[in-house]
């Protein structure tokens, strides 16, 4: 076990758990032997807790009544994953670590939404955005690469499904409950404006602005952040994007500082054959968030029209030989203009509007080799990569990708 989840067990009594599943368990997940095994090693959850959980659940959604929130159970598993969840005193911790079917026991790590610097009004206009010209996606666009066909998840605080510039671009909607169960034929909200600006980024629709990088991919977008028990519910989302045959999945949060608690997780999606493009924060130079300062996912950070690095921008630097600088790239971050709920529209400015450029860029190139890997996929995206010299490779590693030149590392064919 490790020294924070000592240290917490040692402070509370109890911990919140991730645990990552030998494979052999993980392939029998959904069998009584598994699930007896491992949930003996789990304590009921606080009964008083969640019923205050779920009394704000009723508050935040009018889309839910009484009757449709559930209990959170003693353990959930995730067998796309290969994860289980659940709080353990510290005996139960021991007998998890002891167990065959255990590959790894985490603490669950504490995420939360990286929000926007900025936040102003913005307008349509009648070319592309300054953020997909600069990564070249409207060339691919001529090139007949739209997404078409191709669908990003992408978790978040929700999408709303009514506007225009969304009409056609969601694939499915999943809301998850403030104890992470999902919410039986819940329709497509937002429970902010973040959700339904970074998926207005990855898809929208063309109006008399092109703002969504992919505008014929889709996203199967779920609302799991933030409130309530987050990590069961970005877990959850996660499940469910996995279950669903996702390659990309696009996220705007994390943890400030480096925690190793996420890494189970990330490997969790890379196993899947999804590729985690995650913002790497707003906290300035010399700070990142996890899981965006990992090793193994694809960190992005925010640029602005000047081609300098934005002053928020997440950079930091790492004892490590592979990747040792992070975010791995940057992208278009600042007066970004998507959609918000209510048929509106502003402009903000964040490495969260910076990431879901990425995650539509790859939307495109997948559409060009649908049978792509995700480290194929992520190998040409960096590639195409170049650092004008207004970007020092501290705050900005590898530099701004361009969509034709990932289009041809990836395929070996010029357009």
């Amino acid at each position: 076990m490790s020294v924070q989840l000592d240290a917490t067990l040692a402070a509370k009594g109890h911990a919140k758990v991730v645990v990552a599943l030998t494979s052999e368990a993980a392939a029998a997940a959904d069998t009584s032997s598994i699930r007896n095994e491992l949930e003996d090693c789990f304590m009921e959850p606080d009964s008083s807790q969640q019923a205050s959980l779920a009394t704000a659940n009723m508050a935040l959604s009018a889309s839910l009544s009484s009757q449709n929130v559930k209990p959170a159970p003693k353990m959930r598993i995730y067998p796309h994953l290969g994860l289980a969840l659940g709080v353990v005193d510290t005996d139960g911790a021991r007998r998890i670590a002891e167990s065959r079917a255990a590959a790894d026991v985490v603490e669950a790590p504490v995420i939360s939404l990286i929000r926007p610097v900025l936040v102003r009004p913005g307008r349509l206009t009648t070319r592309p955005s300054w953020g997909i010209r600069r990564i070249k996606a409207d060339k691919l666009w001529e090139n007949g690469f739209t997404g078409d066909g191709i669908v990003v998840g992408h978790l978040d605080t929700g999408i709303d499904g009514k506007h225009d510039a969304l009409v056609d671009a969601i694939d499915e909607f999943a809301e998850f409950d403030f104890n992470g169960n999902r919410v039986a034929g819940a329709t497509a909200w937002d429970s902010g404006n973040h959700g339904t600006h970074t998926a207005g980024t990855i898809v929208g629709r063309p109006s008399n602005d092109a703002f969504g990088v992919a505008p014929k991919a889709k996203v199967a977008s779920g609302m799991v952040i933030e409130g309530g028990q987050v990590v069961d519910r970005i877990l959850a989302g996660m499940e469910w994007v996995a279950s669903k045959g996702v390659r990309i999945l696009s996220m705007s949060l994390g943890l400030r500082g480096f925690t190793p608690a996420f890494q189970v997780i990330v490997d969790a999606l890379r196993n899947a054959d999804i590729l985690p493009v995650i913002a790497v924060g707003n906290e300035f130079a010399n700070s990142s968030r996890s899981p965006g300062n990992y090793a193994n996912v694809l960190s992005v950070g925010a640029m602005d029209q000047d081609e300098l690095v934005a002053g928020f921008s997440s950079s930091d630097s790492f004892n490590r030989p592979n990747d040792p600088l992070v975010p791995d790239i940057v992208a278009p971050g600042v007066d970004i203009l998507s959609c918000i709920p209510g048929n509106r529209y502003r402009k903000m400015n964040g490495t969260s509007m910076a990431t879901p450029h990425i995650a539509g860029m790859a939307a495109l190139l997948l559409q060009a080799k649908p049978n792509a890997s995700v480290g194929e996929l992520e190998m040409s995206i960096q590639k195409s990569c170049i650092r004008p010299a207004s970007m020092p490779e501290a705050r900005a590693n590898r530099g701004v990708p361009d969509a034709m030149e990932a289009f041809f590392h990836l395929t070996g064919r010029r357009l």
